[in-house]
């Protein structure tokens, strides 16, 4: 581990100098280059740096146990355990800092929510979750904006596709994809009898438009007028577009927007985020499962998180880990569980690496 640092540390060293020759400083090209390469493995190299400071140290320190008189050897023994522990803090530093880096982190992403099992009740728990990462994301001061929907007369959503920009959406939102369940008494329930019903969840990082390269020949694009609730028209021209893409059998419709040239553009938005998904789960099995397997088939038993209103509970099932404030969640508060899975996944990496040294 620490040799491969070492060549990092020499690198940072090197491009430091760099940095300071004429050459280097007025070509604007290479001058950002080596300035973006610095500052990524600066962390890394200042850490090191540190560490080896208290290595050299401890070794000074436990020279001076074997020599001088007992007062000096009293003050060596008390700076060696200080030394010590900041040994160790800095060990444990540099093993997180060697944790490998998710390149989607800093992606926008397509938030995908789903009605799953419970009927009328899980559309409307799917317009609660919207809600509730609408709110999230005010906070977090990003951009949301709904590019497909699909509701139900009393306010829910069979399905909505939300595109989310902001920074680092990706890294923030990625675990939140899954199977949600919640426990409530529905609106719709008459004896006041507390029904199950469940919302798939899927967070899709954005693909940019060099990631996907879609052929004109590999789509087949319908038009149709928009409908409304009931299925009846609402708009006399055909502005609603179906985009089928014939390699994989995808398929995607938009006809929330007044023209149809605004309905394409955000079709092959979302196509090519679900293409550029579907291609990165090939590519990187063990960091990612299939789309399917993500959001799972939305039955009951496959839930990842629960919301129980009568106990005004929130449980992450893969965690453990519950709050007693559901309103709270509901309102967007949710960094205290994204916070707690980003921990604990990131612990499992660090395990990983340091069980691999």
């Amino acid at each position: 581990m620490f040799e491969n640092i070492e060549k990092v540390l020499q690198r940072y060293n090197q491009l430091n100098s760099l940095l300071t020759e004429p050459e280097v400083f007025n070509d604007p090209k290479t001058y950002t280059r080596y300035i973006k390469e610095k500052n990524e493995i600066e962390p890394l190299a200042l850490t090191y740096q540190a560490y080896k400071g208290f290595v050299n140290d401890i070794e000074s320190a436990k020279q001076l146990l074997t020599a001088g008189d007992d007062d000096i050897k009293l003050l060596a023994k008390e700076e060696l355990q200080m030394l010590e522990r900041q040994k160790e803090s800095s060990e444990n530093k540099l093993k997180e800092l060697l944790l490998p880096k998710d390149p989607l982190d800093s992606k926008n992403v397509l938030l995908e929510i789903r009605a799953g099992a419970g009927g009328e009740e899980s559309a409307l728990f799917a317009g609660d979750l919207l809600r509730m990462y609408l709110k999230y994301a005010e906070k977090r001061k990003w951009r949301a904006e709904i590019l497909s929907e699909n509701t139900t007369g009393i306010g829910g959503y069979k399905e909505v596709v939300v595109l989310i920009e902001g920074d680092k959406v990706y890294s923030r939102l990625k675990f939140e994809s899954g199977v949600h369940r919640v426990q409530r008494v529905p609106k719709t329930e008459a004896s006041g009898r507390i029904h199950t019903s469940t919302a798939t969840v899927a967070i899709l990082p954005e693909a940019d438009d060099v990631e996907v390269n879609v052929r004109p020949d590999e789509l087949k694009i319908d038009t149709f007028r928009a409908g409304g609730h009931g299925g009846q028209n609402v708009n006399k021209l055909e502005t609603a577009i179906r985009i089928t893409h014939i390699p994989t059998g995808m398929v995607v419709v938009c006809q929330d927007e007044r023209s149809q040239y605004q309905n394409r553009i955000k079709a092959m938005k979302i196509l090519t985020t679900r293409l550029l998904t579907m291609n990165t789960e090939k590519q990187i099995s063990e960091r990612a499962q299939d789309r399917r397997n993500q959001v799972g088939t939305g039955d009951r038993s496959e839930k990842i998180r629960t919301y129980n209103f009568p106990q005004n509970r929130v449980t992450d099932h893969r965690i453990n880990f519950t709050v007693y404030s559901l309103n709270t969640i509901l309102s967007g508060d949710i960094d205290e569980f994204i916070d707690a899975l980003v921990a604990f996944y990131r612990a499992n990496e660090l395990a990983h690496v340091i069980s691999s040294q």
